[in-house]
Parts: structure tokens; C-alpha cells; sequence
């Protein structure tokens, strides 16, 4: 089974948050107990219930350590590899402090071995990643996507004096991550929360489609009265439609332009991360033949593509509208044929396709027409099926 975990940033995400939200959904609080007490950092964990504008949640408690601490990356490492843990909560831990001293670097401008962890240094931060990390090992998630993410706005006191939200450090680990600003001002997602999803997730946006089997709430410190401060986290089981994610379409009517260029155009959105590109006859006004050009994009991706469109063609304006874009489970299977390896797509439900590409360069190698050999495609995963 695919246990899915959607983490909902509707009131921002910290490390404890996550935790918290993680041990309301079922995790062993004794597992993650024990994977701190074995990091040696001096601090004991504790999980309450509490609530938040009416919402039960529970509340992860860290205290005691150093918390002044300023640790290098290989200093963290080394205290997690000598931890008795998972092999699997030892390697996430060590990827999100990673990607945390990959932000640092390049705030401060300065190789990732000299970065001196501050605030996500201190023993709390430590004990919040690696609980978290323990925590979805214990659950046995095996895919993780998050909402966009409300990082806050205001002003936060740091190591570095007072700054904006999102902090420096939170900003570039939110680069390509769907952001928004909500709520009361003050930072609602730190930069322990924004590395554990810019490292672990898979992808940001909608609920994907699941069988919904628990929730659970991480409370964080303050209650507001606007929302309730808490990190909510969906844990279900995949069904066939995985993928269920906001896209932005873009859309142009062009009569003026060369069949060549729009081509052409059509082959760079693509190249640039265009998820989809249509092009599509049409009759404008005062009768004149035209195309209308589509382009499905990720919605961080919908300023890059619409430059390019009005770099690549004739249009002067677009029109950009938000969808959802659903698409069935689907696996790879190799299969052999007398002119070489063919890949086949297969969706949830047992449909089939030789890809293309392979079927063409087969096809050009051998000297014979493309229609051959998507037969002997098909004819190979139908035989091997049976």
C-alpha cells in the first residue's frame, strides 16, 4: 500500500508543528522519544493535548539543551549517525539539515561546510527535525505532498537583527514552492518547517486523491483567534488518480504569425517545463484564420511560460485562468521486439501505449515504418501479459 501524507500549511509549518501534527496521527511518541534521548543533546520531549480556536490538536514540547548552540553541518551529521534510529530517519534528517545549510550558504554567501547553524542549530531544531523524520518512518509514509504554504508576513528577531517574512533563509528554501501570506503578522513558517517540505515532499498543491484513513494536528505555540494555529496532516491510502494538482492554463489566439515560429515556440515551452502545449485551428474576427495556442503549467511555472510565449510569439496579450489537472497511476514496463527495447506506459487501469520515442528511433535504426514497430510493441506486452 502507498501511504500517502498531505501536510495542510493552511497557518504556516515549524518543526514542531509537524511533529505534533505527525503524533496526533498515530506515530509511536515513545519511538520518537527514544531517537532524541539517543542524540544526546540534553533535552527530554513531551506531547500534550491541547486546542486552537476549538480544534484539538497536540502540542510537541522540547526542552532543556543548549539552545545557543552554533553547529557546523558535519557536526549535526556525525550526532545523527551515532543516534540509534532508522536507517531511513537517519538519511531524511541528514537530507533536510542539508538542505538547510544549502540555504545558509547561499544567504551568507559562503561554503556549506563553513555555515554555522543559529536558531536551527540549537537543540530544539535538531530535536524537531529528526522527530519528524522518525515520525514518518513510523507511520511507513511513502509519499508526501503539502499544500502552498502560508509563510506569514510582518517582521521576525533572528541571530541577524529583525527581517521580513519570510526570512532569507526561509525564502530560498521556498524557491519553486506555491507561497501565500495570511493571517496575522508574524512567521508562521520557519525555516525548520520550510526545509523538512522542501526536502521531503514530492509536490505542492490540492488534496491529491486518496482513501482518507487519519488525521491528526500540530498545534503551534499561539492560539489565534482569527484561525486556528495548527498544521493539519491527511494520512491515505493512493487510489488510481495520483496526481491531482492546480495547474494554470495559458491561452493565446494568434493569426499573424508563421507556422514555423509557432512550431518552434511550441517546442521551447515544452523544453521549459510546460507540463502540456496544444495548438488549435480557429476563425477570428472578420473571418481570418488563426490558431489558439494552450499551455498547461505548474502555477509557479506561469510567469516563466507566459514571458516566453510573448517572447516566442506575435501575441500581445493572454489569458491565464487556474484548473485542476487529474492523471491515473501509470508504470513503465520494457518489452523486446526484433528491432530492439520498447518502454510501454500502463495506467492504473490496465491501459497501454508503446512511448513513442522509442518506437521512432527504433524505426529510423532499422530501416522499416513506425507502424511495424509499434505492432511488435504491442504485440510483445499482450504476449508477455497472458
Amino acid at each position: 500500500m502507498t501511504l500517502t501524507c498531505y501536510f495542510d500549511a493552511f497557518s504556516g509549518i515549524s518543526g514542531d508543528m509537524t511533529v505534533g501534527a505527525l503524533a496526533d496521527a498515530g506515530a509511536d511518541q515513545d519511538a520518537i522519544r527514544s531517537a532524541i534521548s539517543a542524540l544526546n543533546i540534553g533535552v527530554t520531549v513531551s506531547f500534550e493535548k491541547v486546542k486552537r480556536a476549538g480544534i484539538g490538536a497536540t502540542k510537541y514540547h522540547v526542552e532543556g539543551g543548549e539552545q545557543k548552540a552554533h553547529r557546523h553541518l558535519s557536526h549535526i551529521v556525525k550526532m545523527i549517525n551515532a543516534a540509534e534510529m532508522s536507517e531511513r530517519a537517519k538519511r531524511n534528517s541528514i537530507a533536510v539539515f542539508e538542505k538547510l545549510g544549502e540555504a545558509e550558504a547561499g544567504v551568507h554567501q559562503v561554503p556549506i561546510e563553513k555555515v554555522h547553524f543559529h536558531e536551527v542549530g540549537a537543540a530544539d531544531s535538531i530535536a524537531d527535525i529528526v522527530g519528524a523524520c522518525v515520525a514518518l518512518d513510523e507511520l511507513d509514509v511513502t509519499q508526501i505532498v503539502c499544500s502552498p504554504v502560508n509563510v506569514g508576513s510582518g517582521t521576525v528577531k533572528t541571530e541577524h537583527g529583525i527581517l521580513p517574512v519570510p526570512a532569507p533563509a526561509t525564502a530560498a528554501l521556498l524557491v519553486n514552492v506555491p507561497v501565500y501570506s495570511r493571517g496575522p503578522e508574524m512567521e508562521l513558517t520557519t525555516p525548520t518547517g520550510a526545509a523538512l517540505m522542501a526536502r521531503l515532499a514530492e509536490s505542492f498543491g490540492v488534496l491529491p486523491s486518496m482513501k482518507i484513513l487519519r488525521t491528526g494536528h500540530g498545534a503551534g505555540d499561539r492560539d489565534f483567534k482569527e484561525n486556528a494555529n495548527v498544521l493539519r496532516v491527511i494520512l491515505g491510502e493512493t487510489v488510481r488518480a495520483v496526481e491531482s494538482l492546480d495547474v494554470a492554463i495559458l491561452e493565446a489566439n494568434i493569426d499573424d504569425l508563421n507556422p514555423q515560429i509557432l512550431g518552434y515556440a511550441t517546442e521551447r515551452l515544452l523544453a521549459d517545463g510546460a507540463l502540456d502545449v496544444t495548438v488549435q485551428p480557429l476563425l477570428m474576427k472578420k473571418d481570418r484564420p488563426g490558431n489558439l495556442l494552450t499551455v498547461i503549467a505548474k502555477p509557479e511555472d506561469r510567469e516563466k511560460m507566459a514571458q516566453l510565449i510573448f517572447q516566442e510569439t506575435s501575441t500581445l496579450g493572454l489569458r491565464i485562468y487556474a484548473a485542476e489537472r487529474r492523471v491515473q497511476s501509470r508504470m513503465w514496463s520494457d518489452v523486446e521486439t526484433p528491432y530492439g527495447t520498447v518502454r510501454v506506459k500502463v495506467s492504473g487501469d490496465g491501459n497501454y501505449a508503446p512511448e513513442y520515442e522509442d518506437c521512432r528511433a527504433l524505426a529510423m535504426q532499422a530501416g522499416v515504418a513506425l507502424k511495424n514497430v509499434i505492432a511488435e510493441a504491442n504485440y510483445a506486452y499482450l504476449k508477455r501479459t497472458k
